[in-house]
This record gives structure tokens, C-alpha cells and sequence, in this order.
């Protein structure tokens, strides 16, 4: 009987076989990973998500006719906190367009730029909504008063709860924030301790700052008298439009 062995394969040397070809796929699948990790980005500050503006939205009203919000205040709100987180945020863009192309920096040192985008962004945006929601009489229309009633019960428990929340920040930082949540489907007052803390899938509908810096030149640490000067002054057809999305 002849020997047959020579013509059966070795299971164990299958075995090996095809672990050595496994681990010369992964270490060329890490090689190529590696090299697209480390290889430079060439990457213009033209590109959409980089892109930056300097110039500020113009106020939506005559500063100088608000009752109970000084011209004073709100220019110098409007140039100085507003227009200098839309020139901030405007160099953070160009800088990350460049640091991105560094493939040398350190993955922390270009989070803290991210970290700056997020609260400049955060800034402009509340900004620009929160002077877009003033200017008007401050008597709310039938609409937006069935609208928050049908939300809160009434539409005075909102009133409540968003000058209790606004109360609560006074002489600190943050926002108050009436926001249609886009995944609950719920019209909710939300807390913001800054820019950063915006809730998640929430339109804003109404925007008040209660950084010091909205009302100090005014009020000092009056934080109330303020508010009660937002609400007379809030441009409820502005609101009515955000409801409707």
C-alpha cells in the first residue's frame, strides 16, 4: 500500500498559513490607516465648515426706543460682547483650517480650539436671536399665547417659569430658553449655564441673556428690573414666526 501523506494537507499547517496571511492584512490595513491618520490635509479656510464672517447682523430695532433698555446698553451689548464672539469665532475657523493641516499638533491642543468653536458659535447665534426677539410692544398675540398655554397649562405658568429660571441666574452667566424640542415634540423653558449648553434637537423660540453684560449698565445687580424690561420689550410676532418653524 503506498504512503498517501504527501497528498493530505496538514491541518495545522492550513492553520498557520492562514494566520499569517490574516496578520499581514491587518498590519497593511493599520499601515494604511496610520499613513491617512498622518498624512497632511491640505484644506482651505474656503471650505464651508470653515468658513468665517466678520461683519455683525445690524440690529433688528432704533436702540434708541426701547423702553427700559438703555441705547448705551444695548450698543455696547451689540459691538462689544456680540460683535466680539462673531470676530473671535472668525479667527478660531481660520485657525483650525490651518491647525488641521498640522499633522504634528497634538489631538488635545486642537480640541481646544473645538472647545472655543463650540462657546463662540454657541454666542453668536443666541445673540443674534436673542436682539432679533426685541424691539417690539410685548403684548403677545392670540397665537403664541394658545400655543405656550396648550405647552404650560397657561400661558401665565410660563411667564412664571421663565422669570424664575431668569431670576436664578441673575448676577451670573447664562441663557433662558423657550425651545421646541424637535424629538420629544415638547415646547419647554430650558436653563443654559452658557453657550455651550444648548438641549439637544431644540428649535429656540424666545432667547433671553442673562449675562451681567445684558443689563449692569442699567440695572447693576438688578437682575429682576431687567427682566421685567425684556418682556416689555419682546417682539412677539419674531416669536410667532420661530412656532410656526
Amino acid at each position: 500500500m503506498g504512503d498517501n501523506r504527501m497528498n493530505t494537507p496538514d491541518p495545522s499547517r492550513r492553520a498557520i498559513v492562514a494566520t499569517a496571511i490574516d496578520a499581514a492584512g491587518a498590519v497593511a490595513f493599520a499601515a494604511s490607516n496610520a499613513s491617512a491618520a498622518d498624512a497632511p490635509v491640505a484644506l482651505s479656510s474656503m471650505a464651508p465648515a470653515f468658513q468665517s464672517r466678520d461683519a455683525l447682523e445690524p440690529l433688528p430695532f432704533d436702540p434708541a426706543k426701547l423702553g427700559g433698555l438703555s441705547e448705551r446698553l444695548l450698543r455696547s451689548h451689540w459691538e462689544n460682547n456680540y460683535g466680539g464672539s462673531v470676530k473671535a469665532l472668525s479667527v478660531v475657523k481660520k485657525r483650525l483650517a490651518q491647525a488641521l493641516g498640522d499633522k504634528d499638533l497634538p489631538p488635545y491642543v486642537y480640541n481646544d480650539l473645538k472647545r472655543e468653536h463650540l462657546l463662540r458659535t454657541g454666542s453668536v447665534v443666541l445673540h443674534e436671536l436673542y436682539f432679533d426677539n426685541l424691539g417690539g410692544s410685548g403684548q403677545a398675540g392670540a397665537k403664541e399665547r394658545q400655543a405656550i398655554a396648550q405647552a404650560f397649562g397657561s400661558f401665565d405658568a410660563w411667564e412664571t417659569e421663565f422669570r424664575r429660571i431668569g431670576a436664578g441666574l441673575g448676577g451670573g452667566s447664562g441663557w433662558v430658553v423657550l425651545g421646541f424640542n424637535l424629538h420629544t415634540r415638547h415646547l419647554e423653558n430650558y436653563w443654559m449655564a452658557d453657550h455651550a449648553t444648548a438641549p439637544v434637537a431644540t428649535r429656540p423660540i424666545l432667547v433671553m441673556d442673562m449675562y451681567e453684560h445684558a443689563y449692569q449698565m442699567d440695572y447693576g445687580a438688578a437682575a429682576a428690573k431687567y427682566i421685567d424690561a425684556f418682556f416689555q420689550n419682546l417682539q412677539w410676532e419674531t416669536v410667532a414666526q420661530r412656532l410656526e418653524g
